[in-house]
């Protein structure tokens, strides 16, 4: 029983956290996620998480496996079709899940959330596509690495790089505006226009 209130209280705490950090930012006191979670005591993210670094690294796993068994999903089919290397197809796999999967899930400021900690080294490219709930994601980059090599190596590496923090963005002002209640700015085709955009730009040549 103390093993299922443990539980039980430690992800309210991932959930308070993915509020309050979205709206007050990765600063925002460790009492008031404890206490917005309704633990009396103010040492519980301490307890669960052994900090704050701990917790924004527990909240950005929380939704993952679902994403990524969503995307592995995506990706079967795109393969089935033989879509397999085409970059829409890919941007698909990776931002279509993220636009209902965490809602279907009670989430309310998962893509805030995102933007606000897009830094953090929960988030850093090097020690997330490494680990092993990430197989989705990996398989994503690594082929879109392969659909776009018409471009010059330097640049598929930096627009690849960029594009967690561009899409963490877009989300985060769609989420933004389906909470005041205002039209979607970014339904999910053009979303994924906006990021294939990005990654197929021609690239400009600099006067000489």
């Amino acid at each position: 029983m103390r093993a299922v209130a443990s539980a039980d209280a430690r992800e309210r705490i991932i959930v308070a956290a993915e509020r309050l950090i979205a709206e007050h930012g990765v600063e925002v006191p460790l009492r008031d996620i404890a206490t917005a979670a309704g633990q009396r005591n103010n040492s519980a993210v301490q307890y669960h998480f052994g900090g704050r670094d701990g917790l924004i690294d527990a909240v950005a796993e929380h939704r993952i496996a679902d994403l990524e068994q969503h995307r592995l999903e995506l990706l079967a089919e795109s393969e089935a079709t033989g879509a397999a290397q085409d970059v829409r197809a890919l941007v698909s796999a990776l931002v279509v899940p993220m636009l209902t999967v965490p809602y279907e899930h009670g989430a309310t400021h998962y893509a805030r959330f995102l933007d606000r900690v897009r830094t953090h080294p929960a988030l850093a490219a090097d020690t997330n596509l490494g680990r092993a709930g990430r197989a989705a994601v990996r398989l994503i980059i690594t082929r879109l690495d392969r659909a776009l090599d018409d471009l010059p190596t330097a640049v598929r590496r930096r627009r690849l790089r960029v594009l967690p923090t561009v899409l963490f963005a877009l989300l985060a002002d769609r989420e933004r505006a389906v909470a005041a209640g205002e039209p979607d700015p970014h339904a999910a085709a053009e979303l994924v226009d906006l990021i294939v955009g990005m990654l197929t730009a021609p690239v400009s040549v600099a006067p000489r």
